[in-house]
């Protein structure tokens, strides 16, 4: 009596919860979906993961030293953000240019990250979608944090050096005296950036450049 053949069964193991995650499989037949699998299996054999987290921490450390991030988790609260603004945006431009919903919060969301500083003008003064993709990075949000604008504003010969004068006390932003480096500049406050009153660097300022009165030298 001649022996049925009995297809080999194939072996999914691995591959069946892969395709758990990949909803848009669900009409494919089971031969199809292993395929997909064993092709999506070459793929991820030809992924460095080691050369890429070597390089995104090259690049989080060339970002930190530059702009002298004290604290790690900065950089991670700024990349969180990022990201999240990103996939807003995304979301908004999956919507119809001309829905009213897209184009209200599109409006919100230039305008705020403009008068971070975040973002430059461009498409309707405020910037456009598309540069929350490409401009809103960790560096940008970096370039808004205390010490980076006073050094942009010669305020300080470094980083370095505008983070110790913030520290100890000789900087104010408006009114409020500032001792968090950390603590961002909107595009509006940049011009209220100073030293406090009481402060010796701005003596020592005003002095080089003949501002003080006579009562004002008589107490230094």
């Amino acid at each position: 009596m001649p022996v049925a053949f009995k297809p080999p069964t194939l072996k999914l193991a691995f591959n069946t919860a892969v395709v758990q995650h990949l909803p848009f499989l669900s009409g494919i037949s089971a031969f199809a979906k292993y395929r997909h699998c064993m092709e999506q299996q070459k793929l991820l054999k030809k992924v460095d993961f080691t050369t890429y987290k070597s390089d995104n921490d090259h690049r989080q450390a060339a970002v930190v030293r530059r702009y002298a991030i004290q604290k790690p988790d900065d950089y991670r609260k700024y990349n969180q953000l990022c990201g999240s603004l990103r996939q807003l945006a995304h979301r908004l431009a999956n919507l119809e240019p001309e829905d009213p919903f897209r184009r209200r919060h599109e409006d919100m969301l230039l305008e705020k990250l403009h008068d971070m500083g975040i973002l430059g003008t461009g498409g309707g003064g405020k910037g456009k979608l598309s540069d929350v993709e490409h401009k809103v990075t960790v560096s940008a949000f970096a370039r808004r944090r205390l010490p980076v604008v006073m050094t942009r504003l010669h305020m300080a010969d470094t980083v370095q050096a505008a983070t110790k004068f913030i520290e100890q006390g000789h900087v104010r932003v408006g009114t409020e005296v500032v001792t968090d480096t950390a603590f961002l500049v909107t595009r509006n406050m940049e011009d209220f950036v100073t030293w406090v009153d009481s402060s010796k660097i701005k003596r020592n300022i005003m002095k080089y450049r003949d501002k003080l009165d006579d009562f004002e030298l008589e107490a230094l």
